[in-house]
């Protein structure tokens, strides 16, 4: 049992007692024969037992604490775990959680004036780059290795633990491990007649089959990330047989190189496989991709999404409509190109009053059975072994976000560097694919823009 849990077994067997020595001097007083010595020795180290266990938890001045949780994700995401902490609170009724949670869109935004302001939650579900952006030297966050009596790190190989390292501090524990697949309407690619791509080509001339239809078979949004880009980069990267960013946050491309990543997003829409920027912006205006009539009607036929995000496109569809495609390669490639990363990470707030109840939430929300059959894969595929072995053993490693982990994790995917996911970089990525999708930069002059912006951003960071 971990410290918190020890406490209240304690207290409850104190309550127990209190009733027994009652009923014993009620019964037995009027016979006029108790121990009282004996009596008073036994309760005494009862008593001392208590304190040792009870000493263990933070005198917070009261009973009972309040925690505040936030997190960002689709509606699956949200109605799972509200439900894990409604778990959580039977489990320990002293502890109230206080959920925060909304889309992605602005998410950043808001927790960088929450930690700017010194109103951030106690938990915090992170993303990757934070680490880079809030705790550059590694005190931003908790160090939660202070706190691993109550968080079971074990569950966690060191390989995964060292994605949540900031100057060799655990600032947070990933959730799981997650890369982007592609996702396909079967319905739509049924009634038009075709097949899934298998490799580039296929992905290229399906456009003017979809285009008799007035249909287009993939989707790279730019509104919710960068999705665009990154299908560019995988391309460049197996072009190449390099990776784009080290995880020193080293550029390895060169600008002819990020002209040819610009060169095959454009080859993408002159060929109708995606949808221009203009043409998103009148389909879409400001709703996610997921939300678009477009997408929900199958006009749209295809997504490329973080294993760990795509039930929220899921259930946009009628069940078993959307399927998972294959990681596309091109022939004799020496990078596979795919990434792979933390989908997310949970965090505590350095500045916290409630250390210890804080880390014991961590540690259900991450290696809790029951809590792991609530939340199932709407975070990805658990990185926790306990959380694994749940869902392994009641059958629930299956759907779209395991098949999406299992490819991934096949093809020797190239390990995303945090520098990548910093939202200035992803700005640079989206002006350069607005440049060239509205014709204002060629390939070239955006390469070169893209290329002397990112330089500044990673030097920025590297020497503050």
């Amino acid at each position: 049992m971990h410290c918190y849990e020890n406490q209240m077994f304690m207290l409850n067997l104190f309550r127990i007692y209190v009733i027994i020595i009652v009923l014993f001097l009620f019964i037995k007083g009027q016979a006029g024969f108790i121990n009282m010595k004996r009596y008073t020795g036994f309760t005494a180290v009862l008593l001392l037992c208590i304190a040792i266990f009870t000493s263990c938890m933070p005198r917070t001045g009261n009973s009972s604490c309040t925690l505040r949780f936030s997190w960002w994700g689709g509606d699956d995401r949200h109605e799972a775990t509200l439900k894990a902490i409604e778990l959580f609170e039977t489990k320990y009724p002293d502890i109230n959680i206080e959920p925060e949670y909304g889309g992605w869109d602005g998410w950043t935004e808001k927790v960088t004036a929450q930690l700017t302001g010194n109103t951030a939650p106690d938990i915090m579900q992170v993303n990757y780059d934070w680490l880079l952006r809030f705790s550059k030297d590694g005190t931003g966050f908790y160090n939660l290795e202070e706190l691993n009596d109550t968080i079971n790190l074990d569950n966690f190989s060191d390989e995964i633990l060292d994605y949540g390292r900031q100057n060799g501090i655990l600032n947070a524990v990933p959730i799981s491990m997650t890369g982007r697949s592609l996702f396909f309407n079967k319905t739509t690619f049924d009634e038009i007649g075709t097949e899934i791509p298998k490799s580039w080509d296929d992905l290229i001339n399906l456009g003017k089959v979809f285009e008799k239809n007035k249909s287009y078979p993939l989707d790279l949004d730019i509104q919710s990330g960068y999705t665009a880009w990154y299908l560019s980069v995988v391309y460049g990267q197996q072009k190449f047989g390099k990776e784009f960013i080290s995880q020193d946050g080293t550029l390895n491309f060169t600008v002819d190189e990020i002209a040819q990543s610009l060169e095959f997003y454009k080859m993408l829409e002159d060929n109708s496989v995606v949808r221009t920027v203009r043409q998103r912006v009148n389909d879409d205006g400001n709703d996610a991709l997921y939300q678009s009539s477009v997408f929900i009607d199958g006009s749209v036929a295809g997504v490329l999404e973080w294993g760990s995000a795509v039930g929220k496109y899921e259930t946009s569809l009628e069940e078993d409509n959307l399927v998972a495609g294959n990681l596309l390669f091109l022939d004799d490639c020496e990078v596979s190109g795919w990434f792979v990363k933390p989908s997310l990470m949970y965090a505590i707030n350095k500045n916290t009053k409630y250390p210890q109840q804080s880390a014991l939430f961590v540690n259900f929300i991450l290696n809790d059975s029951e809590c792991a059959e609530i939340l199932g894969t709407s975070r990805g595929i658990p990185a926790s072994s306990s959380a694994y072995k749940a869902l392994e053993e009641n059958n629930m490693l299956k759907g779209l976000a395991y098949e999406s982990y299992i490819q991934i994790n096949e093809c020797s995917p190239v390990s995303m560097s945090p520098y990548m996911e910093l939202s200035e970089m992803r700005n640079c990525y989206n002006s350069a694919i607005e440049n060239v999708s509205y014709g204002m930069m060629t390939a070239e002059e955006a390469a070169q823009q893209m290329y002397d912006q990112m330089q500044k951003i990673l030097a920025k960071y590297k020497d503050s």
